[in-house]
């Protein structure tokens, strides 16, 4: 059925107020978050819902002429190898047509009503969740009930500070499912600690921290994540060098806005819509989408960023510019087609240059501390 959207209304202000395209305004979107922006940001957003409307006819339209559910067919995995029992030998024509469809589909959005089937097929959640018991999760669930450890702790402590303007996830209704997803994956993998029906959540968390993310980014050390940072930090140096340049030369760290799109998957950083759409591709193209959009955030301001002087300046560019990024079509097609082509296997090698740097340096820190502990 065709996805339900609504317009967003605004009053303007009144004659001898400030314009109307600076005025800010408070609305609601379509996920149920209080968004505050410009009447250009909304005029911005009516149109992305829009094109979102015409994005569900094509789907729909597939569906009709290839059948319901095609996309949950067996697949080439856009990370490699394939999906489903078919191997690429026998591979046939319609499944790898359906692949480039599906990919194309995809990057200009999925359609909020088929999300959750969409995200649990391509990014290989429904796949693990075949692999457990029907009652895994339930079951999961009753075994952590009452329990504390350092991770459920961090959890209650972190829960009233998620999504505060979010009306579900603030209610006693959300923070209670989301807390059971949190616990129940921090029994599932302990190092790591701590919608869709909550289950599916469960899954998707399980596949983003165990398939598509690089290892290790939501441990103790972070040592995942400061790999993630060097290695964005030489994709800057090759696919965006003039900045790169000036930015080493002020003493700028990328990591210092970096850091928060990574860790947080752009959620806290870019319009939810934009966030979503971007997730759409990253949970069928992998975990290189995440560097194609931090590249394109620079390299949208490179103008901007080449003739300012002050690290602070920087960071005020970057962050007005996220949060302003209500054209997800806009950032996409700067991501994949100004950026240019990076493969997954271009990431993992220089992933592993970088970790031994990292878990180096991670491992002189800690005998440092202990040296100064000993000392003391």
């Amino acid at each position: 059925m065709p996805t339900t959207t609504h317009t967003i209304r605004y009053s303007t202000p009144r004659k001898g107020h400030a314009s109307a395209h600076h005025l800010s305004v408070k609305f609601e979107d379509l996920y149920g978050f209080m968004v505050e922006g410009n009447v250009d940001d909304v005029n911005v957003l009516n149109d992305v819902r829009e094109r979102m409307r015409e994005q569900g006819r094509v789907w729909w339209a597939l569906e009709a002429s290839k059948g319901a559910n095609w996309y949950l067919q067996p697949r080439i995995s856009s990370n490699g190898g394939s999906e489903g029992v078919i191997s690429v030998t026998s591979l046939k024509l319609s499944v790898l047509t359906n692949t480039i469809t599906l990919r194309r589909l995809i990057r200009k959005g999925v359609p909020p009503v088929l999300r959750p089937k969409v995200w649990l097929s391509v990014s290989g959640a429904a796949k693990k969740r075949s692999t457990v018991p029907e009652t895994y999760y339930d079951e999961l669930i009753r075994a952590t009930e009452g329990k504390t450890t350092p991770a459920t702790l961090q959890i209650d402590h972190d829960l009233p500070r998620t999504f505060p303007c979010h009306s579900w996830l603030n209610s006693e209704e959300g923070q209670a499912s989301l807390r059971r997803v949190l616990v129940g994956y921090s029994f599932r993998d302990s190092e790591v600690g701590y919608c869709q029906t909550e289950e599916d959540a469960f899954w998707m968390l399980a596949v983003l921290l165990e398939n598509v993310l690089v290892n290790d980014c939501y441990t103790d050390n972070l040592s995942g994540c400061h790999v993630e940072q060097r290695v964005f930090k030489d994709l800057l140096a090759k696919k965006c060098p003039r900045i790169a340049a000036h930015l080493e030369a002020m003493g700028f760290d990328v990591s210092l806005v970096a850091t928060e799109w990574f860790l947080c998957l752009f959620s806290k950083t870019l319009p939810s819509e934009t966030t979503l759409r971007v997730w759409d591709v990253l949970f069928n193209e992998g975990a290189k989408v995440l560097f194609h959009v931090a590249l394109a955030i620079f390299k949208m301001r490179e103008d901007d960023l080449l003739r300012i002087q002050h690290i602070g300046d920087v960071i005020d560019i970057l962050q007005t510019t996220a949060h302003h990024l209500y054209d997800p079509d806009e950032l996409l097609t700067f991501a994949f087609d100004k950026i240019g082509s990076m493969t997954t296997n271009t990431i993992t090698k220089e992933r592993k240059k970088q970790e031994t740097v990292v878990l180096a340096e991670l491992d002189q820190r800690i005998r440092r501390l202990s040296s100064l502990k000993m000392d003391g």
